[in-house]
C-alpha cells in the first residue's frame, strides 16, 4: 500500500520530463518523506559490458561536500603503521585479530585500508568481503603504504564506485539536510569522475542515464546534457 506521503511525492515527479541537475537537487529536498535524513543517491546507467575488464568502470572521488555520514574505517597493518593509522583517525587498527572476526562473519565496518605487505594475509577474507565490496584494493586508493592518508581522505568524503552487472552506479552523495549546491556539486563531481573513465573501447552513447532518489522517494530524472560539461 502506498502512504499519503508517498502519494504527494510521486505527484510532485512529472515522469514524463528530464530535470536539470539544479532543478532535480531542490526536488529531491521536497518530495523526502522520511523523517530521518535520508541518503540523497545517484543511478548511472552506462553504455558499457562490465563482462569486458577494460569497461568495467570503477574508481573514486572526493565529494567536495562530504556524504554527511560519518565512514567506520578498519586498517589492517603491520604494527609500524598502526600509530599513524589511529592518529589519522581509523576507527579500528590491528591485523591477525580482525581477521579472525571477520572471517567469523563481523563486517560492522565501511571502509577497509591495508597496507601491500599484509595483503597475501587477507587474500582468504575474499568470500565474505568481496560481495560486501569491502575487499582493499589498489585501483581504489585502499591498499597503500600511506594509511594515514588513506584514512584522512575517506573520512573527509572520498567515495568509491563501481559498475554493476548490467551496467549501473549507485552511489550515495549526500544527505537531503545539505543545500540544494551542495546536493548538485556533489553529484556533478562524481559524474565528471566516471565520465573521466570512459573506455575507448566503448561505443555510442556513453552516459545512458541519470536519475536521484532520496530513501524511499520517486526517482528523478536528469537531463544527461545537463551535466556534461
Amino acid at each position: 500500500m502506498i502512504t499519503k506521503k508517498r502519494k504527494l511525492a510521486n505527484a510532485k515527479v512529472d515522469v514524463n520530463k528530464t530535470y536539470s541537475l539544479k532543478e532535480a537537487s531542490s526536488l529531491v529536498k521536497e518530495i523526502n518523506t522520511t523523517k530521518f535524513d535520508s541518503s540523497v543517491d545517484l543511478h548511472i546507467k552506462l553504455g558499457v559490458d562490465p563482462k569486458k575488464a577494460d569497461q568495467a568502470i570503477r574508481g573514486t572521488v572526493s565529494l567536495p561536500h562530504g556524504t554527511g555520514k560519518t565512514k567506520k574505517v578498519l586498517v589492517l597493518c603491520t604494527a609500524d603503521k598502526e600509530e599513524a593509522a589511529k592518529g589519522a583517525g581509523a576507527d579500528y587498527v590491528g591485523l591477525d585479530e580482525f581477521i579472525a572476526k571477520i572471517e567469523g562473519g563481523w563486517t560492522d565496518i565501511d571502509v577497509i585500508i591495508a597496507t601491500p605487505s599484509v595483503m597475501p594475509k587477507i587474500g582468504r577474507l575474499g568470500k565474505v568481503l568481496g560481495p560486501r565490496n569491502l575487499m582493499p584494493n589498489p585501483k581504489t586508493g585502499t591498499v597503500t603504504n600511506d594509511v594515514a592518508g588513506a584514512v584522512k581522505e575517506v573520512k573527509g568524503g572520498k567515495i568509491a564506485f563501481k559498475v554493476d552487472k548490467v551496467g549501473i552506479i549507485h552511489a550515495s552523495i549526500g544527505r537531503v539536510s545539505f543545500s540544494i549546491e551542495k546536493i548538485a556539486e556533489n553529484s556533478q563531481e562524481l559524474i565528471n569522475a566516471i565520465v573521466r573513465l570512459k573506455p575507448p573501447t566503448s561505443k555510442g552513447t556513453y552516459l545512458k542515464g541519470v536519475s536521484m532518489a532520496s530513501t524511499m522517494s520517486p526517482g528523478i530524472i536528469i537531463d544527461t546534457k545537463s551535466v556534461q560539461n
